[in-house]
């Protein structure tokens, strides 16, 4: 039974680092080379709704599969991942229900990036929000990659 539900774990931590790799290195690259800023900028924003909650549903599983596989973690391997769990949860509850939605207010104010100055208020504050979540995205990637790292740490 050990082995179905350390496999179990070790599926959800490769959807939750395979999904945020393939969104933010193929699927949204792609879109914005294939159309202009605004429409391209419209897509992914109709996708990020459904990528958050995909992100904070996938911690969730791993958070509680964790508990499921822990005793057979090395000591520090199990303590340690317990701490980068959390912080996805954390992560994740912060970007879906409160910077996306901070996001989303300001894009509205948007009309064009295309026709928008570089130096408007509204697009700084863009900027701003958008690097705060690229970077909790990328934190997010390598999270999970070192939670992978850390399940072949698995007692024998």
């Amino acid at each position: 039974m050990n082995t179905v539900f350390h496999a179990c774990y070790a599926i959800a931590l490769s959807l939750w680092t395979g999904g945020i790799t393939l969104f933010t290195f193929v699927i949204t690259p792609v879109i914005f080379r294939s159309y202009g800023r605004d429409m391209a900028g419209k897509i992914v924003g109709k996708l990020f709704p459904g990528y958050f909650l995909y992100n904070l549903l996938i911690s969730i599983a791993v958070f509680i599969l964790y508990f499921t596989v822990r005793s057979m973690l090395t000591a520090r391997g199990s303590r340690w991942s317990l701490v980068l769990i959390i912080a996805a949860l954390i992560i994740n509850v912060f970007v879906t229900f409160k910077l996306h939605p901070d996001i989303r207010k300001v894009k509205q104010e948007i009309h064009s990036f295309e026709t928008l100055s570089e130096d408007s208020p509204e697009r700084r504050t863009f900027r701003r929000l958008h690097a705060v979540s690229a970077v909790l995205n990328l934190i997010l990637l390598a999270d999970g990659a070192v939670l992978i790292l850390l399940s072949n740490g698995f007692r024998q």
